[in-house]
């Protein structure tokens, strides 16, 4: 155990002698030692705001491009674009632009957008990326709250704090690796592992704690630059508290999750904020900004309900709580697509595409509408329809039921190659959809490369003939497994190969030891000669 504790010791070193600028510790254990020297010559930076120095393996660059690549599909992932009223988003990316220029990184390539959630968040990707939910709009009051949102999220980014992250989580990873292989060299096994990942965690809380407080005080700062009164940063503060303590189970999976409120912060702000000018709040224009959304709050609500209803598989009353959701805004495509689902389940086909239909006409680039028209058309034996929407809802997302379906729709054309890449991009995923795709997936490579799922190797027995270990990491049983033996010239040249049976039948996870006729071998230099690899196997019906 306490091997594991100074190797964490030397991980967390690296970051603070970075800070520092202290050499290098002279004492390395050898396993750590060249990967520190590597990250610590190439990870010291300078944070852009608080210009102190800090340790981080990703370039500016490389933080630009991942916000850029990550920014639609995030967006698509948490209800896509706010559409309803335009307006909204032209006024929230407009505050939030004033603030940047004020920011110590205005040359980011800056975008605020709202989200059409009602959970109340709001996020940063690297590279000045920020979204708020239409759910956090309604619980401020004036745009010196909004101003404190966005300043907030715009420090995130301009500090650093994602690819700062990035890099502690990349160095843990490395760290609960190599101190889980340490524990497990000493007799620890497993529990060298978990105690790697629970001092990670310890420590990525850590860091997201000083990173809100940090973006609390210079959000404040760009607040008074901007002209806004930091004082809303206070009152927002006060409201999370107070709305934590009453245990709001939106909150709580929302906003509270990655940016915890606490009184701390609230004390924090109103020292910062005596700091400060005082500035405007316009509560008034804020309140006229956003009454479209607040007017549509009881359409929401009942989307809400018939969300409930549906998973309690009651398909009538979610169609009641939607009558009374598109009555009050009938633009919303997303009133339309529970609509489908509740027909769908009421085994309505007609009525459900229809809605499908509708709500891609209301909000055609949200992948979700094109999922579901695009499943149900799948289901129905229309493939060359369900292609078409399958296509536009992965282009928006690659999601893995778009994915999966996709596959079997090449498959059914013949197009083997275009089906492996859909079912490798569903088999990523998680739930029952990616390991449908990984069975798949697993169904077409076993037929051209066996060896990247069912594994060989040898090794000697007691009497000094090879034996050959081969184990099914397939999710599927596989019979007449088939493999080849080669006996090498020397390190790069084979000599003579022989094909020889393995064993009838492997269950998925199933490992088979056979001892072969090749041998006896009084060196194991001699047996080292030899090469095994499974060259064919059959999927069992």
């Amino acid at each position: 155990m306490k091997s594991l504790q100074v190797t964490m010791v030397y991980y967390t070193a690296l970051i603070a002698i970075c800070s520092s600028g202290e050499s290098m510790p002279r004492v390395v254990p050898l396993f750590l030692s060249t990967l520190m020297l590597l990250v610590f010559l190439s990870g010291c930076s300078v944070n852009p705001v608080t210009g102190e120095n800090q340790f981080s393996l990703m370039s500016a660059e490389q933080e630009v491009a991942i916000g850029a690549s990550n920014f639609a599909p995030s967006q698509q992932s948490q209800g896509g674009r706010y559409i309803i009223d335009p307006e909204v988003q032209a006024y929230v990316s407009g505050v939030g632009k004033k603030l940047a220029a004020v920011s110590d990184r205005p040359d980011l390539p800056y975008e605020f957008v709202v989200l059409n959630n009602s959970v109340p968040n709001a996020w940063a990707l690297p590279g000045g990326k920020i979204a708020i939910n239409r759910g956090l709009l309604v619980e401020l009051e004036d745009e010196s709250q909004l101003a404190a949102v966005l300043a907030h999220e715009i420090v995130h980014a301009a500090a650093r704090h994602s690819a700062a992250q990035m890099t502690r989580g990349t160095l843990l990873s490395i760290g609960a690796a190599a101190v889980g292989a340490a524990g497990s060299n000493y007799g620890l096994g497993e529990m060298g592992s978990q105690v790697a990942q629970m001092g990670a965690a310890a420590w990525m809380a850590k860091y997201g704690r000083s990173a809100e407080l940090e973006s609390d005080a210079y959000g404040m700062e760009y607040m008074a630059r901007a002209g806004y009164d930091p004082s809303g940063a206070v009152k927002l503060q006060e409201t999370f508290v107070k709305l934590s303590e009453g245990r709001q189970q939106d909150f709580l999976s929302g906003l509270f999750a990655s940016h915890p409120p606490s009184q701390e912060r609230v004390d924090a702000n109103r020292i910062k904020a005596a700091t400060l000018p005082k500035g405007v709040i316009n509560r008034e224009l804020y309140q006229r900004k956003i009454a479209q959304i607040k007017r549509d709050q009881p359409a929401y609500k009942a989307q809400e309900a018939a969300m409930k209803a549906l998973s309690a598989d009651n398909p009538k009353t979610a169609l009641s709580e939607l009558d009374k959701a598109i009555a009050i805004q009938p633009d919303d495509g997303y009133f339309w697509e529970l609509r489908g689902h509740a027909w769908a389940m009421q085994k309505n086909m007609s009525n459900a595409e229809q809605a499908f239909t509708t709500a891609i006409g209301k909000n055609p680039d949200y992948f979700s509408h094109h999922l579901s028209r695009g499943l149900l058309r799948f289901e129905e034996g229309k493939k060359t329809a369900a292609r078409s929407d399958l296509e536009k809802s992965y282009q928006l997302l690659p999601t893995p039921y778009a994915g999966y379906y996709l596959g079997e729709i090449a498959l059914e054309n013949g197009d083997q190659k275009n089906a492996i890449n859909y079912f490798q991009s569903a088999a990523q995923g998680g739930g029952e959809m990616a390991k449908k795709a990984q069975a798949r997936l697993a169904v077409l490579e076993l037929d051209t490369a066996p060896h990247k799922y069912i594994t060989s190797q040898l090794s000697l027995t007691d009497d000094g003939y090879l034996r050959v270990t081969v184990k099914n990491n397939s999710p599927v049983t596989v019979t007449n497994v088939k493999l080849q033996v080669t006996e090498m010239v020397n390190a790069y040249i084979a000599g003579g190969s022989s094909t020889m049976n393995g064993p009838r039948q492997l269950s998925p996870g199933q490992q088979v030891s056979m001892k072969t006729s090749i041998g006896p071998f009084k060196d194991s230099n001699d047996a080292a000669r030899y090469r095994i690899q499974v060259s064919s196997v059959e999927v069992a019906e």
